[in-house]
């Protein structure tokens, strides 16, 4: 089965390093599907998710806050300010972030330019559906 590399980098750390056979991302005109023999790109990514499927059928979820998504003959790579993995999400601490954005956005906040809070409720919202992707897949 034919592979491709995906590389997956926040600003503090390497997220991911594998073989993939698919890594499906969200681009700002939509859904962008990665295999391997993929056409050369660059593009940019909205905060959401990053699906990567690996050769022995395991899916693996992250949660990005944006970025730039490339691709070459050999690798695909993200480049995100801020990437977890779905295991490894705080709940409450996201739900806690969630509230302080919406509270911010609601009373425009001087602590927090709206810019700034409509970002963190977009990564907090990507981060909590990853969570649910991987609750999801848990049971099946």
């Amino acid at each position: 089965m034919a592979t491709i590399r995906c590389d997956i980098v926040s600003a503090e750390a390497e997220i991911f390093h594998g073989e993939a056979t698919l890594v499906v991302a969200t681009g700002e005109q939509g859904e962008l599907g990665i295999a391997p023999r993929h056409a050369p790109l660059i593009t940019r990514l909205k905060p959401g998710k990053v699906v990567v499927t690996l050769a022995n059928g395991e899916v693996l979820d992250f949660a990005i806050s944006g970025g730039i998504l490339e691709v070459q003959p050999q690798v695909v790579t993200v480049l995100a300010d801020t990437a977890v993995r779905a295991q490894d999400i705080d709940e409450a601490a996201v739900r806690a972030a969630m509230e302080e954005a919406q509270r911010a956005l609601a009373h425009k906040d001087p602590k927090m330019s709206a810019e700034e809070a409509q970002s963190q409720l977009a990564m907090s919202l990507a981060q909590l559906s990853a969570l649910e992707r991987l609750r999801k897949n848990l049971k099946h």
